[in-house]
């Protein structure tokens, strides 16, 4: 059944065009072609990019953020209240007016009192400022050097400059061990993304990263599979040359450097709206939905792909509408709230918690400040315990 089944699902009328078979993508004569196989690689290399990133944020990104001068905030603390610590875990961090009325007679508390309990609750749960540093820190770096990479494996390259040449004798297409290399990293690098988004700073827009993160996996490995490889480079160089200047852009702001931030911010819109908005729908889309299956009738792959592409597309439209409305805030209004240096902006308190914050000089150590941070590593370690105190609290 298995067998069948596998036999089914690979199937050349389904991925291939017409005419064109698996035995046009054997190895032969010295020339090697991309086999799903080898993907396997990527679950070692995704684990020893996760290792990477954790070495990276706590001996690298952390000491960084001390040097440039990256504060957390500390917050007061809400005074421990059974019933309002059980609101919080078993039914959401923001009760509605008609609960915390209740919530307030049960606690013998004014409902300002109770509000500012949740306020300072949810303060408390904040992810600090280092940590996002450490975090925009490894992405940053990471866009950085694949993107360099990729652009010098690529340059050479006809159908970097023409999209049409991708595909000039498909699928006899051989693969290149840079490309292959390229490819793969690429993979590991979102699914590494993917296993860390329950640990990663939770952003408003958490359900569609996992969309995006969900397709572009999907993407990459089908069209390796089917030997797409050329259009895959093209799209996954677009989509780093913008995430490299996003990266940078946040860093700015949590380092406090804000004219910095702002000039890469609107580099990074020009480059975002280039990149996605112009340059993939009319080169890349075009290009698949023409020029791939010019002779040849249409075929679920052709489907497949070009269904995919359309979703990120779409998600690159509700992204650019976040990017235009922190524009209008700049502009209009002088600044913009929460997490300026990100698209995929933070979930912030909306509350009024300006006099929450504890001010409170950072400690000494051995006569140098001591800027406690928060890595991933750590933020994991908490989850953990975090996790089992709230399972016991349940259960007494």
């Amino acid at each position: 059944m298995w067998s069948s089944l596998n036999e089914w699902f690979w199937s050349e009328k389904l991925w291939l065009r017409p005419n064109n078979t698996w035995a046009d993508l054997e190895d032969r004569d010295g020339q090697v072609y991309p086999h799903p196989r080898d993907l396997l690689a990527v679950l070692s290399m995704a684990l020893a990019l996760l290792a990477l990133r954790f070495a990276f944020e706590r001996f690298i990104a952390l000491p960084l953020s001390h040097w440039l001068g990256v504060r957390d905030q500390i917050w007061r603390q809400a005074k421990p209240i059974r019933e309002l610590e059980r609101h919080y875990v078993t039914a959401g961090p923001k009760p509605k007016e008609a609960q915390m009325v209740l919530l307030a007679a049960q606690c013998g508390l004014t409902l300002q009192q109770t509000r500012r309990w949740f306020c300072r609750r949810r303060n408390q749960d904040r992810p600090p400022l280092s940590k996002k540093f450490c975090e925009a820190s490894w992405k940053f770096t990471y866009y950085l050097f694949v993107s360099f990479g990729g652009f010098f494996i690529l340059y050479h390259e006809s159908w970097l400059w023409k999209s049409v040449m991708c595909w000039d004798n498909y699928p006899n297409q051989p693969l290149k061990p840079t490309l292959y290399c390229w490819y793969l990293l690429e993979l590991s690098f979102y699914i590494s993304l993917l296993i860390m988004l329950p640990f990663d700073i939770k952003r408003k827009d958490f359900k569609e990263q996992v969309v995006h993160h969900f397709v572009t996996i999907t993407l990459i490995v089908f069209s390796y599979s089917s030997n797409l490889l050329r259009l895959g480079s093209l799209v996954l160089l677009l989509h780093d040359c913008s995430d490299i200047l996003m990266e940078a852009c946040k860093l700015f702001h949590y380092a406090q450097y804000q004219n910095g931030s702002t000039v890469l911010f609107f580099i990074f819109t020009f480059v975002f709206f280039c990149t996605r908005l112009v340059i993939l729908p009319t080169q890349i889309l075009y290009t698949l939905y023409f020029d791939f299956i010019e002779g040849s009738s249409p075929f679920f792959g052709y489907y497949f792909f070009n269904g995919l592409l359309m979703m990120l597309q779409v998600l690159h439209v509700f992204w650019f509408s976040l990017i235009l409305r922190m524009i209008y805030r700049l502009i209009w209004k002088g600044k913009v709230r929460g997490d300026m240096a990100g698209v995929r902006s933070d979930v912030e308190e909306s509350d009024s918690s300006d006099g929450e914050v504890v001010k409170k000089k950072p400690p000494l150590k051995n006569g140098v400040v001591h800027r406690p941070g928060v890595t991933t590593f750590d933020m994991l370690w908490s989850w953990a315990a975090t996790h089992r105190d709230t399972q016991n609290f349940s259960r007494s």
